[in-house]
């Protein structure tokens, strides 16, 4: 599916959400979209919501059944994604790269691939 910042709000919002929960999201064609704004507190993944930037790479399950996990993410995506983690390393330099999967008590596969394995082959810093 693609989607952006703009349904995925409206999908938080109809969630009784008060915003997007994501601080960024990239679209199927690299574009990077502007989510929550960065000095507000994501809801992302709660215990990293007061201290970290969400980024949603949109994709990331089988086209046939959602509920499966699959790193099928384009080379846009993949392009943009480098791009964004690399200003936000130069932005916030102690930031460590993960993925929601990575995160204490998370019983997901998002990103439906190895977020710090990644981050390590970039030169990102990982926890």
């Amino acid at each position: 599916m693609d989607v952006g910042a703009k349904e995925i709000r409206q999908w938080h919002l109809n969630n009784g959400w008060s915003d997007i929960g994501y601080h960024y999201v990239i679209r199927r064609n690299g574009k990077v979209e502007a989510g929550r704004a960065e000095n507000l507190v994501g809801a992302h993944e709660p215990t990293r919501n007061k201290n970290g930037i969400g980024v949603c790479l949109v994709g990331g399950v089988n086209q046939k059944d959602f509920r499966i996990a699959e790193s099928n993410y384009t080379q846009e995506q993949w392009d943009a994604l480098e791009a964004l983690i690399g200003k936000l390393i130069a932005k916030y330099p102690k930031a460590k790269v993960m993925g929601h999967r990575d995160c204490p008590g998370v019983k997901k596969a998002c990103p439906s691939f190895d977020a710090i394995k990644w981050a390590k082959s970039k030169g990102f810093a990982t926890p």
